[in-house]
């Protein structure tokens, strides 16, 4: 079992050493193992207790209150994919890899490759800025933009179906949406072209050309100024045309008046993107 020492505690929660002491002493709270040398030592599932300790105090309950609430569920007994996810978590604040790709093999053998993407690996994604500092952030988006690549390949490829292109415009490099989305697109029949992050462009005229799809996907999640953001969009959808281009992303729900006068389209989820999609074709298919 692997122990970590009040000091790293400190460290990877936040909470100072003289803090965790008192709580200890006031309310039995955490309770940590004795080295040989009788220095505090933790557990990572301590670890991630005490960490939720710490975010219930943030949301506003008292010490009292969270710690209570924390020792009536500990992470041992929550619910398996919430338990997965806190020691993901755990893990990735001790930069621990090995342990990190562990917790993502247990979840990938234990869900369907749908749960396991949207009710699993998204959710890493959508909190990690939240929760990590920029070097654990890169070191848990890389861990799950590999884990969603592996399984985007292990569909293999298809010759037939409707094809798609899929791309974070210029500047934007968070590309764990879009391989969630190809993967997503893959499963159900799809053919993906996948240029992923920072593609300007002329890269997407180019794909356009090369590949000649019926949809084009782009996802924004770097904020950007409204001038910015129409500039942008403007490029994007003359690129592309007249191809169908359809909008997502954290950062592109701000922008939907943008988004329409550009003359693209904006999709809060796949199923959503499908939509238009079939949509678009079905009006195409009237004139």
């Amino acid at each position: 079992m692997s122990l970590l020492r009040i000091r790293t505690i400190a460290r990877l929660t936040g909470i100072r050493e003289a803090t965790l002491r008192a709580w200890e002493r006031r309310h039995g709270f955490p309770r940590p193992h004795r080295s040989e040398n009788n220095y505090r030592a933790y557990t990572r599932e301590e670890v991630e207790n005490i960490r939720r300790v710490a975010k219930l105090i943030e949301e506003g309950l008292s010490v009292s209150e969270a710690i209570a609430q924390v020792k009536a569920l500990p992470v041992g007994a929550l619910p398996a994919g919430e338990r997965l996810s806190e020691r993901f978590w755990s893990a990735v604040m001790g930069m621990d890899t090995d342990e990190a790709q562990r917790v993502l093999d247990e979840g990938q053998a234990s869900m369907d490759v749908d749960t396991y993407c949207d009710g699993f690996l998204l959710p890493l994604l959508r909190e990690m800025g939240g929760r990590l500092d920029i070097a654990r952030e890169h070191m848990a988006s890389a861990l799950i933009r590999q884990r969603l690549s592996a399984l985007m390949a292990a569909e293999g490829t298809r010759q037939e179906g409707p094809r798609v292109v899929l791309a974070c415009p210029a500047r934007d490099h968070h590309e764990g949406g879009l391989l969630a989305l190809g993967l997503y697109l893959k499963r159900r029949g799809w053919r993906v072209t996948m240029l992923g992050a920072d593609t300007p462009a002329e890269a997407l005229r180019s794909a356009c050309a090369q590949v000649r799809p019926d949809l084009v996907a782009l996802s924004f999640v770097r904020h950007r100024e409204p001038e910015e953001m129409a500039a942008v969009l403007r490029e994007c959808v003359q690129a592309c045309s007249p191809v169908l281009v359809v909008v997502g992303g954290a950062a592109a729900r701000e922008h939907l008046k943008a988004i329409f006068s550009a003359g693209a389209q904006y999709a809060e989820t796949a199923s959503e993107m499908m939509a238009q999609w079939q949509q678009a074709r079905g009006a195409s298919n009237r004139t």
